[in-house]
């Protein structure tokens, strides 16, 4: 046993881990975003709000309603649960860096048979037997199996962290998104109640000119048939607002039944989202940084996998007292003990261990690939929403000159009719034009405030990598890369 100690601590001292080298997967890492447009007024120190990225509207209500999903959202609860299973993973894991320590003892009374081989005429029928003791036992962990197998451990458990960040960002998103499409169903609401009101003074009028004799039957119908138009796409609006109400009912762990939102028309303005530059994009979208995660912990598991084909050397020791059930168990006489290291190498699995390396292999370049077509993916979203945010802030100055246009051409068509110098017809046409036009312009303005949601979810929202437990101790300073390691 002396002779062997040297021999133990030499091995623990030359342990190693048979994990490849980890690097990041390469990934596009352009200098600029394509789409960004003169709308964007963002300089190098602008950033996301950390966390309440939705202040940027200035809604109290939005900010009420988002603050529910923390407490109340089912989704977010399964995503965080999972989570807590990753970080239980781990600290399983982790138990087996160190000594596995037990105590046991019984107190028995035994009999024999009286034809049991070999049994001396002097051996007892009856015998007592007490025993207490203590055992260890510590696999020294020479190959780095067990080191690789925390290592996955933790990057499982941070990626499972990131996946959770990934949900409450897309519940959050998806809450906003729905709030201000009401919100823009709102205002749209309002239109048609403004423009069936006046639908129904021009009705009133049309039906005065017919009984005065100045205007046609045609002209009657024409304009019923413009106010229970209106009337029509009016309920359709509100039957979309209340599918709204509900999906944001749910979003918030609330019965649609008890739930409502009070209309409202607000003027929102379409808020900066700082962009940045697309290497920061890495570092604030947690489903890249779960995807890379994922990589490093396939990595860590090929060491677990390489570490099969060496032998397993472990520790044991055991040490306790025993005795045939006399008084006094706890004394000199009684005591026993054992000390020394223990191997275990198979020599023949049939492919075994050749198969779990392909296989751990094959499981890294998967996640490496998924990896950066999560990155690509993210890019073009990205890419996506700055176009729409530049298009749509175009489209929507052209439309209210349109919209200013059909406007005043309404206008101009329903004074002409009363002084008898245009029929109802090019009156229908006028108003049906700017009714269009401006149920146009609010269309537009809410896909841009959607547009803007799309890219705060797209940039990741005030998340970043460095959020995740442990990470920033090994990733080190954000100066150091724009890549997560």
């Amino acid at each position: 046993m002396r002779g062997s100690i040297p021999l133990i601590l030499c091995l623990l001292v030359t342990a190693c881990s048979l994990a490849p080298g980890y690097e990041v997967p390469p990934t596009p890492d352009p200098a600029a975003y394509k789409e960004t447009g003169p709308w964007i007024q963002a300089s190098a120190q602008d950033a996301l709000p950390r966390g309440p990225w939705w202040t940027l509207y200035g809604d109290d209500t939005l900010n009420d309603l988002e603050s529910r999903i923390e407490s109340s959202n089912p989704d977010l609860a399964v995503a965080l649960a999972r989570y807590d299973a990753a970080e239980g993973y781990l600290t399983e894991a982790q138990s087996g860096l160190f000594p596995t320590i037990g105590v046991a003892a019984h107190a028995d009374t035994d009999k024999q048979s009286a034809n049991r081989p070999l049994r001396s005429a002097n051996q007892p029928t009856y015998y007592g037997d007490d025993m207490a003791a203590f055992d260890a036992d510590w696999d020294l962990d020479l190959w780095g199996k067990i080191r690789n197998e925390v290592a996955a451990g933790k990057y499982e458990a941070q990626s499972v962290f990131a996946d959770l960040a990934a949900v409450r960002l897309s519940l959050q998103a998806q809450l906003a998104n729905d709030y201000l499409a009401l919100r823009g169903l709102d205002a749209e609401i309002k239109l048609l109640t403004d423009t069936i009101t006046v639908y129904q003074k021009a009705f009133a009028l049309t039906n005065d000119r017919h009984d005065r004799g100045i205007a046609s039957g045609l002209d009657v119908s024409r304009s019923q048939t413009q106010l229970s138009d209106a009337q029509a796409e009016l309920s359709d609006v509100q039957a979309r607002r209340a599918l709204l109400e509900h999906a944001i009912a749910s979003l918030t762990g609330t019965a649609a039944s008890s739930f409502a939102i009070p209309p409202a028309v607000v003027d929102y303005k379409v808020p900066n989202v700082p962009a940045g530059v697309p290497s920061t994009l890495l570092l604030r979208r947690p489903d890249i940084a779960a995807a890379e995660r994922m990589v490093a912990a396939s990595n860590a598991s090929i060491g677990v996998a390489r570490a099969a084909f060496y032998p397993d050397i472990s520790l044991s020791a055991l040490a306790g007292f025993q005795n045939t059930g006399n008084d006094g168990l706890i004394a000199a006489p009684d005591e026993f003990w054992a000390l020394g290291p223990s191997l275990a190498l198979t020599i023949f699995d049939g492919g075994l261990h050749e198969g779990q390396l392909a296989v751990a292999k094959a499981n890294n370049a998967a996640a490496a690939a998924q990896y950066r077509s999560t990155v690509l993916k993210a890019f073009a979203e990205v890419e996506d929403n700055l176009a729409l945010l530049n298009r749509l802030a175009e489209e929507a100055d052209a439309k209210a000159a349109s919209v200013a246009a059909a406007t005043r051409t309404a206008d101009l068509a329903t004074a002409l009719y009363q002084s008898g110098a245009l029929g109802f017809l090019d009156v229908v046409v006028a108003q049906t034009t700017a009714l269009s036009a401006e149920e146009a312009a609010l269309s537009i303005q809410t896909r841009r405030l959607q547009a803007s949601v799309g890219l705060v979810r797209a940039l990741g929202g005030g998340w970043s990598a460095q959020e995740m437990p442990g990470f920033a101790s090994e990733a080190g300073t954000a100066d150091s890369g724009n890549k997560p390691t």
